[in-house]
């Protein structure tokens, strides 16, 4: 007689506990906390800049482009660089790079722990380099120092590793709301670079830091677009400028990204410590700034310039071919910057030059076009790119070409480049990174869907003679068999279970007082999976419900791999479910000409 059934737990869309009100209420805090850091940040970035090119001590926001230091302005970036290589030497190596690489390296391989060292160095060192004159953005090391901020507060809660990514991820996208004012662009960042998933615990806390962010930068940053710009509406013949656009804006991002580890790759074959190779970078930037003053810190008036068409052809190719070879070369040499300034520079500089050749649209729109798809293309992350030009200039006549050559930057990147610039740093320390997710099989499938429900069970009064001699002898159907006393699971026995035991001995007498491991026919294949890798076991009783071991079928880790057959089929088999009435007329001559 078949067992009666007992309900088991509602399946839910999400998973989700009380634990997330308080992972919310975390990530409040952390956006509070992220948006005044980045104030300091910017502050530091200012007093710097005035005290190295102006010799003040202030937090005026002047730009380095203005100095009167003649040729002494080269030695500046140089200065930096060495207090920069100390820093890293003696304080921390991890404040070296752009920021978002460590990142994600702390997400994926390090349990997302980030020291404090990182949430005070980062900001300073980082200071220091764009002060100096670096060519960077303050995004990258505030994203940093951010997920710094987060990756503390959450390791003094008993968390687990995935919840501590969740607020690591939080305060680095808070961060960069509070920067660039775009947090709908933050959140999409930490969706397609940083979480490496789309769950509750994850969205939620980072979707609340950066409202949290959003709401009090008008009082410690300002308000109002960074870029604010109003273009004309665009015609169809727009989308073939787009695609021009897409494919410029691609070929970008592979050259920048391509020449950015060919510069490192040189700077390792140095017979140099590594501390000196900021200094050695900063000399190169010194001597483009001389020739270029604009060209250097962070830039955004340039780009603001570049959005508005307030320079002329000429004075944008030389000043972004300088932008472009600082940029490698301090990057390269393994300084503290970002790297979205840069790049938005560089990529509405293109549009700036490219647009009055491209029809069908404003000529004022291709320099927003070109930054955004440079972004999307570099960074892999297409719809972050365009809210975040949107979010950048409130342009609402932009969206439709930002998203078609986003995208095509983007399909251009992918077929072209194994890694961005982003995932190359992290390969070249032995960790690969796929960043393509789904929905896992395994969630999508119950055990009752895959789970063995005719079974062979062993009553828990049978001697372990008896049953070596009628389970596991020459006749074996299975690897293993649930134990039953009274119609209830009190185990599973395998032939190891059973090896160097008397075999006058009950088999029952092998099972203590404590419940046996099972599996409930409503859990989740990925939820009895993991159980079995916990455990270091091969298959699990399904009994009717929890507290209630009565006996439903078996689910082994066979069975599991049942679930990923329709992902398989989905993903590898190609057919032709319908077709066109004309093909269907010629197939149908073809078979009567056979």
């Amino acid at each position: 007689m078949k067992p009666a059934t007992h309900p088991s737990p509602p399946r839910r869309d999400f998973s989700g506990d009380a634990n997330l009100l308080r992972m919310t209420v975390l990530a409040a805090l952390i956006g509070a906390l992220s948006t005044g850091a980045a104030h300091v940040l910017l502050g530091l970035i200012r007093f710097f800049t005035d005290l190295f090119f102006y010799g003040k001590f202030s937090i005026a926001d002047m730009s380095p482009a203005n100095n009167t230091l003649g040729l002494w302005v080269i030695a500046i970036p140089v200065i930096g660089g060495v207090i920069i290589g100390l820093i890293a030497r003696y304080g921390s190596e991890a404040i070296r790079g752009h920021g978002i690489p460590e990142a994600i390296e702390a997400i994926l391989f390090k349990r997302s722990a980030m020291s404090p060292k990182v949430a005070i160095l980062k900001p300073l060192s980082s200071g220091i380099a764009i002060g100096s004159g670096g060519p960077f953005g303050a995004e990258g090391p505030i994203i940093m120092t951010g997920g710094a901020i987060g990756s503390l507060i959450a390791q003094h809660f008993h968390l687990t590793g995935g919840e501590r990514k969740s607020l690591l991820v939080a305060g680095a996208v808070a961060g960069m709301t509070a920067v660039f004012g775009t947090p709908v662009a933050a959140v999409l960042m930490a969706v397609e670079l940083l979480l490496f998933e789309l769950r509750p615990r994850s969205l939620l806390p980072v979707a609340t830091a950066c409202a949290v962010a959003g709401f009090l930068r008008p009082l410690v940053i300002g308000s109002g677009a960074l870029f604010p710009l109003q273009t004309a509406a665009v015609s169809p013949v727009a989308l073939g400028s787009c695609l021009v656009a897409g494919l410029a804006c691609g070929a970008l991002a592979w050259l920048m990204s391509t020449a950015l580890y060919r510069v490192e790759d040189g700077f390792h074959r140095l017979p140099i410590h590594w501390m000196w190779w900021p200094a050695l970078g900063g000399l190169v930037v010194g001597i483009g700034g001389y020739f270029q003053p604009r060209a250097l810190g962070v830039g955004y008036d340039v780009i603001g310039d570049l959005l508005h068409n307030h320079l002329a052809a000429s004075v944008i190719v030389g000043l972004l071919a300088v932008k472009l070879v600082i940029w490698l070369i301090a990057l390269g040499s393994g300084t503290s910057g970002g790297v979205l300034a840069p790049l938005l520079m560089l990529g509405a500089g293109l549009g700036a030059v490219l647009g009055p050749y491209l029809p069908g649209a404003d000529p004022a729109l291709w320099p927003l076009v070109f930054m955004a798809a440079t972004l999307g293309g570099m960074m892999r992350a297409p719809v972050m790119a365009v809210v975040f030009a949107f979010e950048l200039t409130h342009d609402a006549n932009a969206v439709l070409p930002l998203l078609a050559a986003s995208a095509v930057a983007y399909g251009f990147t992918v077929l072209t480049m194994g890694r961005s610039i982003l995932t190359e740093k992290i390969a070249r320390r032995g960790h690969h990174i796929y960043r393509e997710y789904g929905i896992d099989p395994l969630e999508r499938h119950s055990v009752a869907e895959v789970m063995s429900a005719e079974v062979h069970h062993i009553d828990a009064n049978a001697t372990i003679g008896d049953v070596l001699a009628t389970h596991f002898g020459p006749a074996q159907k299975h690897r293993g068999y649930p134990v039953t006393r009274g119609g209830l699971v009190v185990g599973m026995v395998e032939r190891d279970t059973l090896d160097g035991h008397a075999p006058s001995m009950l088999v029952g007498d092998l099972f203590g007082v404590n419940p046996p491991l099972v599996a409930l026919p409503g859990e989740t294949c990925r939820a009895v999976a993991t159980r079995l890798a916990v455990h270091g076991i091969e298959r699990l009783p399904v009994v009717a419900q929890a507290g209630h071991a009565q006996l439903l079928g078996v689910v082994s880790r066979s069975d599991l791999i049942k679930a990923t057959a329709t992902l398989h089929e989905e993903e590898h088999n190609r057919s032709v479910l319908r077709t066109l009435p004309l093909t269907r007329r010629g197939s149908a001559q073809n078979e009567t000409a056979d």
